[in-house]
């Protein structure tokens, strides 16, 4: 697992579409059956990742409060599962489970979807604006595993809450970091 940094997609890039399997429902799930005229949040994380591992009770507790006040979420997994088989479609219907995940859980087979969004690592987080533009992309927040720091998801609250109020979020925003994408060779 390489430690890696976001890629930084530029702000006001449109949110490439995508049309992926849900692991828990089952059904196809496009950018804009989970977009709102609000916010959207979109999330590169996987199961193994001990980045991922690390924020998951934050995620799951950003998602339940901003999803009352009208902003879409949904993750995807684009990890090489031949290699990595404990991010399997199946084993991330177990996990979603496991751990509460109010959004869906997408799988990115191809890995077309990460491209498009140029992901390096998990967690990444991307938030898109009321038409669909890049308002945000980088880090929860500043704690990482062992760190000591406790996770409050102060980066992505902040931007949501500008977005939100009709304000664009700070331009200092700082990369998330944890395991990069395991690419398929």
């Amino acid at each position: 697992m390489a430690f890696t940094e976001s890629n930084m997609l530029p702000l006001g890039t449109a949110a490439p579409d995508f049309s992926l399997p849900d692991t828990v429902s089952g059904k196809t799930i496009s950018f804009n059956d989970v977009a709102t005229d609000k916010a959207t949040v979109v999330m590169f994380i996987c199961n193994h990742c001990p980045y991922v591992i690390h924020v998951n009770p934050e995620i799951v507790r950003v998602a339940n409060d901003y999803l009352k006040k009208g902003v879409g979420f949904v993750a995807i997994s684009s990890n090489d599962v031949k290699n990595y088989p404990d991010d399997s479609p199946e084993k991330m219907k177990i996990l979603a489970e496991k751990e509460g995940y109010p959004f869906p859980y997408l799988y990115d087979e191809t890995q077309e979807v990460a491209r498009a969004y140029d992901a390096a690592c998990t967690p990444d987080f991307y938030i898109f604006d009321q038409n669909k533009k890049l308002a945000y992309r980088g880090r929860l927040d500043d704690s990482r595993p062992n760190s000591g720091t406790p996770l409050t998801g102060k980066d992505l609250r902040e931007a949501l809450d500008a977005v939100l109020d009709g304000r664009k979020p700070t331009d200092r925003q700082y990369p998330s970091a944890g395991c990069n994408i395991k690419w398929k060779k």
